[in-house]
């Protein structure tokens, strides 16, 4: 079952004719993995297509699918304690589910949007910056990849 109530945004991203497109993702869409990346397929993204998800202002999900390729990134892997996508997304990456007192810590691949100018380091960088939101860490991740005003209008993000 989605938790509707917990999951801020649920975006796709993908280029058609070499621009940047966003379209909102249906609940039916969220119920894990799998049915997620089904789903993503079926834009016409050159290049696949990006979901850019935001839990309970706590934890951010990217999934990029590029035909039969699957990636996933989880911003914190204790989120699979809370919500069912993203322990779907922990069973998909094949690790371990954590325990009660794990720390905080990126689950997945870090360079899952290296080809498109978000590199693994700044990943990183940006993921260890506790003071930002998800939906400013993935406003800086859409801004780098070419979309950033049309993300910001799409979470209702005002920038100062």
């Amino acid at each position: 079952m989605v938790e509707e109530l917990d999951i801020d945004f649920a975006l796709a991203a993908y280029r058609e004719d070499g621009r940047w497109q966003l379209a909102e993702l249906a609940d039916e869409a969220l119920q894990d993995i799998e049915t997620l990346a089904s789903g993503l397929r079926r834009f016409p993204g050159e290049g696949g297509t990006i979901a850019l998800i935001g839990f309970d202002e706590d934890v951010f999900l990217i999934v990029r699918v590029n035909g039969s390729i699957l990636q996933v990134l989880l911003s914190d892997i204790t989120a699979a304690d809370e919500w069912e996508l993203a322990r779907t997304a922990i069973e998909h990456l094949a690790l371990p589910f954590p325990e009660e007192d794990d720390d905080s810590a990126p689950a997945g691949d870090l360079n899952i949007l290296g080809d498109l100018g978000m590199h693994a380091m700044d990943m990183g960088l940006l993921i260890d910056d506790h003071d930002l939101y998800p939906d400013e860490m993935l406003s800086d991740v859409a801004g780098r990849l070419g979309f950033g005003p049309a993300f910001d209008d799409a979470v209702d993000l005002t920038t100062a």
